[in-house]
């Protein structure tokens, strides 16, 4: 039986997060440029897309660019920004046609204009789409996005809009770049390493975590299918006892 048919579809997690790791380490192993590996992971990005869509998952967010990728050489970032909006470019009619609204979260005025205006173009074609929400975290960091936050509600409390002591953290969720997406349920990352690395560090907060040795490039519909079934069978206690949960469940 395939990794898919194991799925319970009457629990899927609602949002899916991926660290995408292991383009450069997948073009090295098999002695190719970096560029490749990133031309390769975006084939590997339409499988998931793909994939989460026909499952019916809500919201896919893909750790896309951080702000840290702005320090790698200058030729490679200049090669992953073109490489980002062509292949969106490449992908909306598909997008479209399988229902799919395309978003972006991060400092995304740090990106190049021609890079922003032709993501922009890309969100704004898929807007009517009501499907799967598939968000790239580009020019993202989770440090930066909640020290944005932290400014706008100290702006608003400047201003006499918000009381200090009213902040909690349905008031703080609101200021983040998510604020319109629930948090994600499961956190995928490829390619071994087992660390977060500075992303979405406020939502992750109860998110279960799936950590697979594959690099990005090889990362298969399967395995994120097996990621779902390794999910479905973790208990989610948010605190709460197990006898606490199966006793909700019962009611």
């Amino acid at each position: 039986m395939s990794w898919i048919e194991k799925i319970d579809r009457e629990r899927l997690p609602r949002h899916i997060a991926i660290i995408m790791d292991g383009n450069g380490r997948w073009a090295k192993q098999h002695g190719f440029m970096r560029s490749i590996g990133h031309e390769n992971g975006v084939t590997t990005v339409r499988k998931i897309t793909e994939i989460a869509s026909e499952l019916g998952i809500g919201y896919l967010t893909l750790y896309t660019f951080s702000t840290e990728n702005w320090n790698r050489p200058k030729d490679e970032v200049d090669a992953l920004m073109n490489l980002v909006v062509v292949a969106i470019e490449q992908q909306t009619p598909d997008l479209i046609k399988n229902n799919v609204r395309l978003t972006a979260i991060g400092d995304l005025e740090r990106m190049p204009q021609f890079a922003r205006e032709r993501l922009n173009k890309c969100m704004s074609d898929t807007s009517h789409c009501t499907g799967l929400v598939l968000c790239l975290a580009l020019s993202y960091s989770a440090r930066w996005e909640i020290v944005e936050a932290t400014r706008k509600l100290a702006q608003r409390a400047v201003s006499g809009e918000l009381n200090p002591d009213d902040i909690n953290d349905e008031i703080f969720a609101s200021a983040l770049a998510t604020s319109h997406m629930p948090d994600p349920d499961l956190l995928i990352r490829t390619a071994g390493d087992e660390r977060i690395s500075n992303f979405l560090l406020w939502q992750i907060a109860y998110s279960e975590l799936y950590f697979t040795p594959k690099f990005w490039p090889d990362f298969t519909k399967e395995d994120f299918c097996e990621a779902i079934v390794h999910y479905q069978q973790r208990e989610r206690r948010f605190g709460k006892t197990s006898e606490q949960i199966n006793e909700n469940e019962q009611n």
